[in-house]
């Protein structure tokens, strides 16, 4: 009997912390042609991720937000210019450092959306940019 009592209090842990893990984990990286689309919602907050050097030398048009998450203070910063619950698309050189991004502000709770090939693909694909 208690075999089969701590078999299932094993069970039951394996299985809320693998739903924790995918809660604080959960992120999409899409194409061009999709994060385009999500972009098109005014309610969403578009995020560059990039060095402030990067983001003045050219980010995709209608770039809401700019925010370094190699910065020690990026989560922070983040939370407190996003408002809870937001929808954020963000992005970075090539898709490296947004996934970085990306898990953290999943981790908080907000619906994050990733640009797999980060702004060098935006570019490629000949989309719009300032």
């Amino acid at each position: 009997m208690k075999k089969i009592f701590y078999s299932l209090v094993a069970c039951f842990m394996s299985l809320s912390c693998q739903g924790q893990k995918q809660k604080t984990e959960q992120f999409r990286s899409v194409s061009v042609e999709e994060f385009a689309k999500v972009m098109a919602d005014t309610n969403v907050v578009v995020l560059d991720v990039r060095t402030l050097e990067e983001h003045n030398a050219g980010h995709i048009a209608g770039t809401t937000l700019h925010l370094d998450v190699l910065r020690p203070d990026f989560d922070s910063l983040a939370v407190a210019r996003i408002k809870e619950g937001s929808t954020v698309a963000l992005y970075c050189r090539s898709g490296n450092r947004s996934k970085r991004a990306a898990s953290s502000l999943a981790s908080k709770g907000y619906r994050v959306i990733e640009l797999a090939t980060g702004y060098n693909g935006w570019v490629q694909e000949r989309k719009e940019a300032e």
